[in-house]
Parts: structure tokens; C-alpha cells; sequence
């Protein structure tokens, strides 16, 4: 594998990228810092929660899934995060008040 490859593999890979943006078409508001949110994401390294809250300090695991506050604090972003296989999986993106009835957490994987 060439040195460009290797560093490709190394990345952060987001699954569901098209789900996300679908998500966040119906909350005109979020679409830059959603945006802003994937390119970081895309070029990260992340080997646990500690790398991810020195990018973002109000990261917080929730069950197993990791909650980033977006856009201040009006709406949730909630992903998956496989550390060793460098791959985030999109699960929510909700408004503050949606998140805080908790349905989310009825999902199998939390």
C-alpha cells in the first residue's frame, strides 16, 4: 500500500453521510455547522473519547453512542464511533428538546 493510501485508511470514515445531510435538509439551520462537523470528522484520528473532546469538549458518551452538542446547543448529533476501525456511524441528528424525551435510547445498539 502507498504512503497516500495508508494515510487514507487511517482516517475517520462516516457511514450514512447521505442520511445525515437528509436529516439535517429538514433543519435549514444546521446545515453549515452539520457541514463544518463532517469535515472535521473526515480528518480526524480518533482513538477514544479523549481525542474527540479535545476537539469538541461537550462530546459525551451516552450508553454506546457519542452525543456532540451542534450549533450551540439547539440540536444533538449522535453517532456510533468504532475506534479501531476508524468509522463513525450516523445514527440521530434531533433538536434539543427531541433528544431529551430519550426515544433514541430504545435503539438496539445503545
Amino acid at each position: 500500500m502507498n504512503a497516500y493510501a495508508e494515510n487514507l485508511s487511517s482516517l475517520m470514515h462516516l457511514i450514512s453521510i447521505r442520511a445525515l445531510r437528509t436529516d439535517a435538509a429538514l433543519h435549514p439551520d444546521v446545515k453549515k455547522p452539520v457541514d463544518d462537523w463532517y469535515a472535521t470528522v473526515k480528518k480526524a484520528e480518533w482513538q477514544n473519547l479523549e481525542d474527540v473532546r479535545r476537539i469538541y469538549r461537550d462530546a459525551e458518551a451516552v450508553g454506546n453512542f457519542t452525543v456532540f452538542n451542534i450549533k450551540g446547543n439547539s440540536y444533538r448529533l449522535i453517532v456510533g464511533i468504532d475506534y479501531k476501525n476508524q468509522t463513525v456511524y450516523y445514527k440521530y441528528l434531533l433538536t434539543h428538546a427531541e433528544y431529551d424525551k430519550g426515544k433514541w435510547k430504545n435503539d438496539p445498539y445503545f
